[in-house]
């Protein structure tokens, strides 16, 4: 359909199926977990913002949860800094978590709530910083200033969502001490979403979703509970880089969330896709 032009008889069609999806999310949380090439490519941006705004639009509370890695180490290369990773996680010292802080609570974060206000919509920017909102301790002392969140103060967000804005998160957080820590972005939009009790949580990655062969797009799960998850764990059909993000669906879920949707966020409108159609995008994590 997306290669030829529409009629109108066919667009009326499309907002019609698009109808019981639009009365079910109207005024129900949905958390968007946002990084990956969808972030770095300006088009996919501002697509992806764009459907952000329609969502809000049509009455669908939007969390907009943010990370940047890229982003961080194109900064830290200007900067003359080396990154290091341990397991998938940046060691983040000193001189690194100001970095991290100065690029994800300000380039980036402002960055989006720009773009998301071009488009029309009411966005906030705020960092896990502001109002205590994730607290967190030293995840691991090799790793540095990465944290393990120990408490989510949601009520700043709530307080974002009931005036009628767009809350726009950078995954940083601090603790009582003044610290400032790196969390990881998808940990972070569990715990959010899980403290929101969001109706869905969307995980936007770099893959079309959970894979029965890791090299055929065509073997998509789209639909596992978290005991079949579980299964998919010591199967090895979940592996790598797979294995955090499922983990973090499954947290989200024994936290409160409806269901959570893996999916690859370099598809044109695959939130949209997912949420206001028949056919959805993804893999979809419920509790089952």
């Amino acid at each position: 359909m997306s290669d030829k032009i529409l009629s109108n008889a066919e667009r009326a069609e499309v907002l019609t199926e698009a109808l019981p999806y639009i009365k079910r999310y109207n005024g129900k949380v949905v958390v968007v977990k946002y990084g990956g090439s969808a972030m770095t490519n300006d088009a996919l941006k501002t697509q992806v913002m764009e459907d952000i705004v329609l969502l809000w639009l049509i009455g669908v509370k939007v969390v907009l949860v943010h990370g940047g890695g890229p982003e961080i180490s194109e900064m830290m290369d200007k900067l003359g800094k080396k990154p290091v990773f341990v397991d998938g996680l940046r060691v983040t010292d000193k001189e690194t978590v100001d970095i991290v802080q100065m690029v994800l609570a300000g380039k980036v974060n402002k960055t989006l709530v720009n773009l998301l206000e071009t488009k029309g919509g009411k966005a906030m920017g705020i960092s896990g910083m502001d109002g205590n909102l994730i607290e967190a301790k030293v995840k691991d002392e090799k790793l540095g200033y990465v944290g393990q969140i120990t408490k989510i103060n949601i009520s700043p967000v709530e307080d974002l969502l009931e005036k009628g804005y767009i809350p726009v998160i950078s995954t940083v957080g601090s603790d009582s001490e003044g610290n400032t820590y790196n969390i990881n972005g998808d940990t972070a939009a569990s715990y959010i979403a899980g403290a929101l009790k969001a109706e869905r949580l969307i995980m936007m990655t770099d893959i079309a979703g959970i894979l029965e062969d890791h090299n055929d797009p065509s073997t998509l799960i789209s639909e596992i509970n978290i005991s079949e998850a579980e299964k998919l764990f010591e199967t090895g059909i979940i592996s790598g880089g797979m294995i955090p993000k499922v983990e973090c669906c499954v947290e989200a879920i024994h936290k409160g969330v409806k269901n959570v949707v893996i999916m690859d966020g370099r598809v044109p409108h695959s939130i949209l896709m997912e949420l206001l159609t028949d056919e959805g995008a993804g893999t979809m994590v419920t509790g089952g």
